[in-house]
């Protein structure tokens, strides 16, 4: 993945540095991933919220396409690839691509800062230290997903400076959907999961012995971004109107899900194909921390300051507006 990344991004060099310039576009490509983090892109499909902030801002009859993601990481090959527009995941594989790029993707909006919980149904583990080398943690993106760098932190924490990639040998690549297949699985090699709601409850529920280690509070003290609409900087200079579309229209959307919660649940269960049921879900969303949904980054500087720690980032920002758009100033993130 790494080798391929790096290759995508010496491609997209050259793109940058082409002068062509591009006609706004009356298309676009949005990704998301299977969670109730991503809720908000499935209230802008349903009610057709980016196209009628596009309409607003003179470019009508837009098209929006939604294109699902098992992970952010090829969700990110894609942005890379031109196959994608915008991309709608967590804020590390965000932060690579801004440095790995020389600033040449950025964020546009926040959407979600929901909690990330790590569980597992080993009954011998209660923290971090409990992991050996044989018990194996499922997460979407190995090493630059949001849970792992998550993983990395709190290692940092309980093991000491230095000590970030202490279990990085223990995690596997796994959607999340997959991931909570395997942890059903009694006699699999998945015995914990880096997951996001619903499937963590799905799995404390069902999974025998599943209980919580950690989780991304519990780690950072605060609340953290996990889910980003960012693009490529040539995209948002080609398309001001469409970039400025989808920032009003996750506003909407974040909008619609506090004051219409229900209904909201219902667009995504629909839009979805989630099997939870509608009750399930509205009892999640009323656990600690399930309705952050904001359009205002948090915690992203703390992200920025570890990936560059441990060399991920070869440049620190100097503040997270240094890694979103201009539009996105008025945000007060952190």
């Amino acid at each position: 993945m790494q080798k391929r990344l790096w290759g995508l991004c010496l491609g997209f060099g050259v793109l940058l540095a082409s002068s062509v310039q591009a006609q706004e576009k009356t298309e676009v490509k949005i990704t998301r991933q299977p969670s109730i983090i991503y809720m908000p892109t499935y209230i802008m499909e349903a009610n057709h919220l980016i196209e009628a902030r596009a309409a607003a801002l003179g470019v009508a009859n837009l098209k929006v396409d939604w294109v699902n993601f098992n992970g952010g990481g090829n969700a990110t090959d894609a942005l890379l690839s031109n196959s994608i527009d915008v991309v709608n995941t967590g804020v590390g594989n965000m932060l690579l691509l801004w440095d790995r790029t020389h600033g040449g993707v950025k964020g546009i909006v926040a959407t979600s800062a929901e909690p990330l919980i790590l569980i597992t149904r080993n009954p011998a583990i209660k923290t971090l230290r409990d992991y050996t080398p044989k018990d194996k943690i499922a997460l979407p993106t190995v090493r630059i997903s949001t849970q792992a760098i998550l993983l990395q932190i709190a290692c940092e924490e309980v093991f000491g400076p230095g000590q970030g990639a202490k279990l990085d040998t223990n995690t596997v690549q796994l959607g999340h959907p997959d991931a909570t297949g395997a942890m059903l699985d009694p006699h699999g090699e998945i015995t914990s999961h880096f997951s996001a709601p619903p499937f963590v409850f799905e799995e404390l529920r069902r999974v025998p012995g599943a209980h919580v280690v950690t989780d991304s509070q519990q780690i950072m003290g605060t609340p953290l971004t996990v889910a980003v609409m960012f693009t490529t900087t040539r995209f948002a200079n080609a398309n001001p109107k469409l970039v400025q579309a989808i920032k009003e229209a996750s506003a909407d959307a974040l909008d619609y899900l506090q004051t219409h919660t229900a209904e909201a649940v219902a667009l995504y269960r629909k839009a979805s194909n989630d099997p939870t049921s509608q009750d399930d879900l509205m009892a999640m969303l009323k656990q600690p921390g399930m309705m952050d949904f904001s359009t205002k980054p948090q915690g992203t500087m703390r992200f920025a300051e570890h990936m560059h720690a441990v060399g991920l980032l070869k440049t620190m920002p100097k503040a997270w507006t240094d890694y979103f758009l201009p539009i996105a100033q008025d945000l007060n993130g952190n």
